[in-house]
């Protein structure tokens, strides 16, 4: 089984309520197609947006930064390992193929956004290996 959109919302939304309000959040903006759910929270100069995978029936949230020339994007569990505070095996769940499964993924992941958010700056993104690729000059 794999989750609909519509109860992964309202999951993301439970998980995520304390700490955007802890760390001033805005959101979430949601979006669904046939393939993925995604629901963003943005902060300063920071997106998280937690992307559901509807048919492989897995969620990962991804942390997105902006810069004048560049966008950069990683999920935050490398994130957490490059700024040196997960050491060891995974310890962040990935699986949604049902709501006790997506709500154990979105609280250790949850979990790792609250413990990044304050390190959270491009080079450290870098040093993930995030994916980063240049945005068109506005003219």
């Amino acid at each position: 089984m794999v989750l609909e959109a519509e109860a992964f919302f309202d999951e993301v939304r439970a998980a995520f309520a304390g700490a955007a309000r802890r760390l001033a959040l805005d959101g979430p903006e949601e979006t669904a197609d046939r393939h993925l759910a995604v629901a963003t929270y943005a902060g300063a100069d920071v997106r998280y947006k937690v992307v559901l995978g509807l048919w492989a029936g897995d969620v990962e949230i991804h942390v997105c930064r902006r810069t004048t020339a560049t966008e950069c994007k990683v999920g935050v569990e490398k994130l957490a390992r490059a700024a040196g505070l997960v050491e060891g095996r995974r310890e962040a769940s990935f699986g949604a193929r049902s709501l006790r499964q997506l709500r154990k993924s979105l609280s250790s992941q949850v979990r790792y956004v609250e413990l990044v958010h304050p390190r959270v700056t491009v080079e450290l993104m870098r040093a993930a290996g995030a994916r980063e690729w240049s945005r068109p000059l506005v003219r």
